[in-house]
């Protein structure tokens, strides 16, 4: 289960309204790479793959492909508001590591293996 809270559900409501296509979805996903094994993916898309799992939250179509789906459980996507601006949080009790811009992760399964090269 993804959780979005309130304000992210806002936020990415607006954006989905200045991208004029009723078809659009919220993909979120993780992909390997990023200083601490896996980075997150989320943007918005239109075409559901096989495997693709939906979820319903807050008024809002997320979908997850099958092979993410295992390090996203009980994902909590936020967004907060700065001085110098704002932007989308991700907490993610599947992660046993972040990096310091909390965009890749690393989980205790894969602990022991090493970082692949990149930034954060």
């Amino acid at each position: 289960m993804i959780t979005i809270s309130e304000l992210a559900s806002e936020k990415i409501k607006e954006m989905l309204e200045q991208e004029a296509s009723p078809d659009l979805f919220l993909r979120v996903g993780v992909k390997e790479g990023g200083c601490s094994g896996f980075s997150y993916g989320m943007g918005f898309d239109d075409e559901l793959n096989e495997g693709d799992q939906t979820i319903q939250t807050q008024g809002l179509k997320v979908v997850v492909d099958e092979d993410s789906i295992k390090y996203l459980n009980g994902l909590v996507i936020d967004f907060k508001e700065s001085a110098m601006g704002g932007g989308f949080t991700i907490e993610n009790p599947n992660a046993s590591a972040t990096c310091g811009c909390g965009s890749s992760f690393r989980t205790a399964t894969d602990a022991g293996k090493p970082a692949a090269a990149g930034e954060c």
